[in-house]
């Protein structure tokens, strides 16, 4: 069975709309799923804001541009998401999802189905609003519902989980990627939901090839 890389980053609204597709690429055996974060530095392409809870700007660095495309981009989603039952509402400020990636590669290592709690639960909460990922008592929290034993995890935050985040980040910019979702497949690099339907007939053929 062939690897299929994931790159994926809580606080993108396409990341969470590829989750369940890509999982089932692996629920129906077409593939194996490598799941890695990619912290995205959204002020660098899309300029940062920040509204209160009536959606009024109380800080903004972000050109007419930048607006219109982050409008869209909100647009588009909740478009998506609702005909699938999901929840997206947008953030109301630019997070540094760096924690929560950090507890995504500590939750792969208890395994799929922890991996996969801690996964679905951090992307439905973000983006209902319910779920503070920046706060390292609250992530280690939900990785303990979860079902991990979260003992070692502000440890593995100050020690090592740094360097490995910053190692994925570093290897994943040396192949070429740039954003979420992004999938690799035999080294080559799908940016995108909108290619899982090409890299599912990619899996088929090779599947059929042997």
């Amino acid at each position: 069975m062939k690897t299929l890389t994931v790159y994926s980053d809580y606080k993108s609204p396409y990341a969470y709309l590829a989750k369940d597709r890509a999982y089932a690429l692996e629920d129906e055996g077409a593939a194996r799923l490598e799941w890695f974060p990619l912290v995205l530095d959204i002020p660098s392409f899309l300029g940062s804001a920040q509204v209160d809870d009536n959606h009024r700007v109380i800080q903004a660095e972000r050109n007419p541009h930048q607006w219109r495309r982050v409008r869209y981009l909100y647009m588009d989603c909740r478009r998506q998401s609702h005909r699938r039952g999901l929840t997206i509402r947008g953030p109301l400020k630019i997070w540094d999802s760096s924690l929560a990636a950090m507890g995504m590669l500590f939750a792969k290592r208890m395994g799929r189905t922890v991996f996969r709690a801690y996964h679905d639960r951090v992307f439905e909460r973000f983006w209902n609003r319910e779920l503070d990922i920046e706060n390292l008592a609250v992530l280690s929290g939900l990785l303990a519902e979860a079902g991990a034993a979260t003992d070692g995890f502000p440890g593995y935050v100050a020690e090592t989980g740094r360097q490995e985040l910053q190692s994925i980040q570093q290897e994943a910019e040396r192949n070429g990627v740039f954003g979420v979702p992004s999938f690799v497949l035999d080294g080559e690099l799908f940016w995108g939901n909108e290619h899982l339907p090409d890299i599912r007939a990619l899996l088929e053929v090779g599947t059929a090839a042997v």
